[in-house]
């Protein structure tokens, strides 16, 4: 399937908006992923657990002290 569509664009991307049109009072809301930057190195995105540095959030532990 990857050979399929290699080259073709996300029909979606661009055109959803980060929520619903009809949102309704009262409810959560998780906004659709929206494709940013990327870290450059693989080993960077394995190490921060995710391939998008606006994601990359460390846990700090209690009192915001590094572990």
């Amino acid at each position: 399937m990857a050979e399929i569509m290699k080259g073709q664009s996300c029909p979606v991307r661009g055109a959803a908006s980060p929520l619903p049109e009809d949102t309704v009072p009262a409810m959560a809301y998780v906004p659709f992923q929206q494709w940013g930057q990327i870290y450059e190195q693989a080993e960077r995105a394995l190490d921060a657990g995710t391939l998008f540095p606006v994601l990359d959030k460390p846990f700090y532990g209690r009192e915001g002290a590094p572990r």
